[in-house]
């Protein structure tokens, strides 16, 4: 096999980390041309000793001087702050970009990925959440490919291959519930920044182990499902499946269902679209049966977590919606883990932000952008109005 060439954006987070194991694990398969992080500068440092790519990425600009200074025997491109991020989309010999970044950060190098006709695997969710009226004309333009790399979204592709486009009824996205999904509503409103981190299953980012919690996460996997397969939201369906074996099911017309198991392994999902079309051996994710616990399913308490409820109300409604809901949870988030405002209020904040709001329909690049703006600066108004 002809080692493929890899730019990896959000290098040194949890994602970024999971896909350079899956490289280590097949050695001579793949090539690192570039990294990107945005401020863990040591451990950067450390994956260009051990990779050699020809361009490094480093978002966080107040931190350049420190990263010249230690790579400055090296013969290494540098690049520094948002803006330089894109210009790693334009390696003319990179096979596949994975966009491991968090947040919206990411759109637009997704966008200049599609653009250039590469594949995107794509983990940075806001990616399609934010930016997914854009993306379906230039694919047709260019024939780029995106691949999912979450769990969920590559479970649904996995298993969407048991039939035809036109066969699917529904895709039902699994969920853990998150560490709160007994505790009573109640008692939302004490919940802290530690409890919140503590996730039953997943080992994952701050903001994305927040977004666990409220179940905002499966409402931008909601958005994202839209987008990325090309359906209603009416045909996008959420069950809590506390276990993570299933990481979700395809539906069709036929009422069979198709499901994808695994134990909870990152890499597995990540190692799909790195090899895809193919699969390759791996230990990831392997299960055994006979030690598997109990599997249950429940249906989401829409009321408790009301974030997946105003999510769904996104998905349907289309346009700049799910990017205004994507910036004011953001903003409400780091407030949260600022500890400025109580758990509850991140989900305040984002009903908030979209009862402000104008929606624009059929938007353009700069249409979603000024949304991603308005609405950040909406919702950090309205977290000065929350009292902690």
């Amino acid at each position: 096999m002809v080692p493929k060439n890899l730019l990896i954006l959000g290098s040194t987070g949890s994602i970024g980390k999971s896909t350079l194991e899956v490289v280590d694990a097949h050695p001579g398969q793949f090539v690192i041309r570039g990294l990107a992080a945005f401020s863990n500068v040591e451990l950067l440092v450390q994956q260009y000793h051990k990779y050699k790519p020809e361009a490094l990425c480093l978002v966080d600009e107040s931190k350049a001087d420190l990263l010249k200074t230690l790579l400055k025997n090296e013969e290494v491109t540098l690049l520094f702050g948002e803006k330089e991020l894109i210009k790693f989309a334009q390696f003319y010999y990179v096979d596949i970009v994975v966009n491991a970044v968090v947040g919206a950060a990411g759109l637009l190098v997704s966008l200049e990925t599609v653009k250039q006709g590469r594949t995107l695997a794509v983990a940075n969710k806001e990616s399609l959440v934010c930016g997914g009226p854009l993306f379906p004309e230039i694919i047709k333009k260019t024939k780029a490919k995106i691949l999912p790399i979450d769990s969920e979204h590559s479970a649904i592709w996995q298993s969407a291959m048991a039939g035809k486009e036109n066969e699917l009824k529904n895709v039902i996205i699994t969920a853990s519930g998150g560490p709160f999904r007994s505790l009573p509503k109640e008692q939302f409103s004490q919940i802290t920044k530690a409890q919140a981190l503590n996730h039953p299953t997943w080992k994952m980012g701050q903001k994305i182990t927040i977004d666990s919690a409220t179940l905002a996460n499966k409402g931008l996997e909601v958005m994202e499902a839209v987008v990325l397969f090309n359906i209603p939201a009416s045909k996008v369906k959420v069950v809590i499946h506390p276990q993570s074996i299933i990481h979700s099911m395809v539906e069709f017309n036929d009422s069979s269902v198709i499901a994808q198991l695994s134990n909870p392994d990152m890499k597995l999902p990540i190692s799909y679209a790195l090899f895809w079309p193919d699969r390759v051996e791996s230990p990831f994710g392997a299960l055994d049966f006979t030690k598997l616990p109990d599997l249950s399913f429940e249906e989401p308490d829409l009321d408790k977590f009301k974030a997946l409820k105003l999510a769904f109300h996104c998905a349907e409604k289309g346009g700049t919606a799910p990017a205004v809901f994507n910036a004011a949870n953001e903003v409400a988030v780091d407030a949260f883990l600022k500890e400025k405002i109580h758990f509850t209020d991140i989900t305040n904040c984002i009903e908030d932000t979209l009862q402000n709001f104008n929606i624009v329909s059929q938007p353009n690049l700069l249409d979603i952008l000024e949304a991603d703006k308005t609405a950040r600066k909406t919702a950090d108004e309205l977290i000065g109005k929350f009292v902690c």
